[in-house]
């Protein structure tokens, strides 16, 4: 963002506004964490701000605080519709493109509203009057906390906001393992404990609270697991059936799809979840080293992502989906087989 960028917005938050911020569908730690980070900064100058979830987000986000004050675009179409229409600005965080919100598209590219991107990932639409697009960074509550920065507002930061975009910046660096996370990223993460972030707290609200039910489905997905050791691929598999046997919950399976890339010698890891509500197969796919997974998910599979982190969707039936994966594959042999910085 240029100089003369922030001194507008500088000038544009000087005053209350009208002002909604919305994260992706199916949000977050990032997603969730970037919205009520910036939701806590802007009431600190009185703005009427409303954060606005397409739709609804794992029980393990639901301490944040602020949680209480959000909108579901899914169940509150009227309230949000009607917010939407009376904003002054529009904050879209952590996704670049309206479909990635789902239902609320159509609503947010007819707002009239100032707006305002902020997010980390590849190829951004061109709908904001005002981006912070940077694929480099960690995470879009890095972002955020960057954002404040530039504003001169780092003081501003309180234990609420603290709390939020640590979550974020936690839960999109794998607990700060992945290669985005940067000398930076841990300064960021030091000044918000420092602000009253309590890190050990935040980790257990988030990793430690898993259900009897969860712990099996998780089992079942490794009883599910395949390994193409030729092209250092591992992929896995939960039906419908398979769901509803675990009592699954939104954001029950995240993080699944990492044991596959922990395996030794892999570098591709995918996971395949069936949604019969949608009538699609939801794919999840990360990556080391230089292979894209949002180059391999755009091509193939109605996706995107980061180059390390990515996902899709396809409208076959399971089988289907798996034997066109696999029938890809040998396409990306020669990337598949180049060195990673791990030394696998």
């Amino acid at each position: 963002m240029i100089k003369a960028q922030i001194l507008e917005l500088k000038e544009l938050l000087s005053t209350p506004k009208h002002i909604v911020i919305v994260p992706h569908k199916n949000p977050d730690g990032d997603a969730m964490g970037s919205t009520l980070g910036l939701y806590h900064y802007l009431k600190t100058y009185n703005h009427k701000a409303t954060v606005i979830a397409p739709n609804d987000y794992p029980d393990f986000l639901k301490w944040l605080p602020g949680d209480d004050k959000v909108l579901k675009f899914e169940t509150q179409p009227e309230d949000s519709e009607m917010l939407i229409e009376k904003a002054d600005i529009l904050f879209t965080l952590d996704f670049n493109a309206f479909h990635r919100a789902g239902n609320m598209a159509e609503v947010l590219e007819n707002s009239e509203a100032i707006k305002i991107m902020i997010d980390h990932h590849q190829q951004p639409d061109d709908y904001a009057k005002y981006t912070y697009s940077d694929v480099s960074m960690s995470s879009t509550c890095e972002m955020v906390y960057n954002f404040i920065e530039m504003l001169g507002d780092t003081n501003r930061i309180d234990a609420a906001m603290a709390t939020c975009l640590y979550v974020g910046i936690m839960t999109d660096t794998g607990s700060f393992r992945f290669p985005s996370t940067t000398s930076k990223t841990h300064q960021v993460i030091g000044n918000l404990i420092e602000s009253g972030a309590d890190n050990s707290q935040i980790h257990n609200n988030v990793f430690d609270s898993n259900s009897y039910s969860r712990l099996q489905l998780l089992g079942r997905a490794m009883q599910n697991l395949k390994v193409i050791p030729e092209l250092r691929t591992a992929y896995t598999t939960l039906s419908q059936a398979e769901l509803d046997e675990f009592n699954f919950k939104k954001g029950d399976t995240e993080g699944f799809v990492n044991y596959g890339l922990s395996l030794e010698g892999i570098i591709f890891a995918a996971i395949f979840i069936e949604n019969k509500q949608e009538d699609i197969i939801k794919i999840s796919l990360r990556s080391k080293g230089e292979f894209s997974v949002n180059e391999f998910s755009r091509a193939h599979f109605n996706g995107g992502g980061h180059t390390n982190a990515a996902g899709g969707r396809s409208e076959t039936d399971m089988q289907s989906t798996i034997d066109k994966f696999i029938s890809i594959l040998p396409q990306y042999k020669n990337e598949l087989s180049q060195p990673t910085n791990n030394g696998h």
